[in-house]
């Protein structure tokens, strides 16, 4: 039985790790699409620099023209305009050597936004793919300490003899250990809050019927109703398997009251997995 336990906590670890590293998987394809429109971008960033720098070439060679054209013309006419041909190359110098300077700076600031924009992308992703991680641990973590507090509560239950004579199953004495019971998974369990009425009241698939409880000696009476049939259970303790047969189940149903109140009681019943017909 522990080792069902430990198998079922195993199997629910794994399903956590398995959900956290599609998780991680699904984050890596988010990256990859990313990088390949970052990719994209930056292609289209060249050839607009490309088909940009074509552009202001086209625009340099003509200035280039311009200058030429002036410096002819300034030398043929060095005699009557010498200065003003010399300032209007000057002057076309100048703006050559600033459309230049120009286009290097816009160059440089527009790969300098891709890679910004790279490493922020790089950086957001790492930060995910940590927080993945811890999500991962901290899983590994909880699972740990469940299988641990579980492993310990089972230990602390005990089986007892019923009323019937039958060796029962583990007896949980509060909710704590009706709840390991319940993750055990040996039996179906149905928790009851039953006052005493004069309409018996349906719990799992049979009925109950208080009749009576001393809450000073913590023992109480009741009637069970099962295959037509009504069964009589008189001054049972708490925490006591009250056991009783019904015709499509081989091992007997338990009804184990852990509180007695004033005309009230509190507890569980148990009933087996295999509901086949007693021969």
């Amino acid at each position: 039985m522990k080792t069902a336990v430990l198998a079922g906590a195993v199997i629910a670890m794994l399903a956590a790790n398995i959900y956290l590293y599609m998780q991680v998987d699904v984050l890596k394809t988010d990256m990859s699409k990313l990088r390949e429109s970052i990719a994209t971008e930056v292609t289209n960033l060249r050839e607009n620099t490309s088909a940009t720098t074509a552009t202001h070439r086209k625009s340099l060679d003509t200035l280039k023209t311009e200058l030429s054209e002036a410096r002819r013309a300034a030398s043929i006419a060095a005699s009557s305009s010498k200065a003003e041909a010399q300032k209007y190359a000057d002057q076309l110098a100048r703006e050559l050597a600033a459309e230049q300077k120009r286009q290097e700076q816009q160059v440089a600031s527009q790969f300098s936004d891709v890679k910004t924009e790279v490493q922020g992308v790089n950086t957001s992703a790492n930060a995910k793919i940590a927080d993945v991680s811890g999500e991962v641990t901290s899983v590994k973590s909880n699972l740990e300490s469940t299988r641990s507090e579980l492993e310990k509560t089972i230990g602390n239950l005990k089986k007892v003899t019923g009323d019937l004579g039958e060796t029962s199953g583990y007896v949980a004495t509060n909710m704590k250990e009706l709840a390991a019971l319940k993750r055990l998974g040996e039996r179906n369990y149905f928790e009851f809050n039953l006052a005493k009425t004069k309409t018996p009241q349906k719990v799992g698939d049979v009925t109950l019927l208080l009749k009576k409880t001393d809450q000073k000696r913590n023992k109480y009476t009741l009637e069970v109703f099962a295959d037509d049939k009504r069964t009589e259970k008189k001054d049972r303790n708490i925490n006591e398997p009250v056991q009783f047969y019904v015709a499509k189940a081989r091992q007997p149903y338990e009804l184990v009251v852990n509180e007695v109140g004033k005309d009230v009681i509190k507890g569980y019943l148990a009933t087996p997995k295999d509901q086949i017909a007693r021969n």
